[in-house]
């Protein structure tokens, strides 16, 4: 498999490395930014705007509308802080945010959770057979939907 491996990030050491890909890409890291960073990078299985929005107005004790989050999210995307998942429109943190890459999804039917790997000659092959056919991706969307090691022991 032609892919690559990282050292995933979490607590504290994942949001101050999305702070400073955020940082480097332009973007300020607002409150509100590192709020919705926090409650996303909490969750273990994709979570949709209207979940993160909760767990904001919980920690911020008022009220998060959902396309305040949805916007927030859409720059984590653009920006490589968030990966999102298509099939679920929910969203995972990127675990390491300073790393530009495709991501595979396997997305357990049974528990939710959502696992990325990196295959570049996978996802660089569906982009060169994308072009052969006269089309330009922006980035391949890799889902599989299964049952999960943990699950099919059970």
């Amino acid at each position: 498999m032609a892919g690559h491996h990282h050292h995933e990030l979490e607590g504290d050491a994942l949001v101050a490395a999305a702070r400073a890909s955020l940082k480097d890409s332009g973007e300020q890291w607002t409150q509100m930014r590192a709020t919705v960073f926090e409650a996303l990078a909490a969750r273990a299985a994709p979570a949709s705007a209207y979940d993160i929005a909760e767990d904001v107005a919980d920690s911020r004790g008022k009220r998060v509308a959902a396309n305040s989050v949805y916007r927030i999210l859409d720059l984590f995307v653009r920006t490589n802080l968030a990966r999102r998942v298509e099939s679920a429109n929910a969203y995972l943190a990127n675990p390491h945010p300073g790393c530009r890459h495709d991501c595979i999804f396997l997305i357990c039917d049974s528990c939710g959770k959502a696992t990325h790997f990196d295959d570049d000659a996978l996802t660089g092959a569906l982009a060169g057979a994308a072009k052969e056919q006269g089309f330009q991706p922006d980035r391949p969307v890799i889902e599989l939907r299964g049952t999960c090691r943990s699950c099919s022991a059970q």
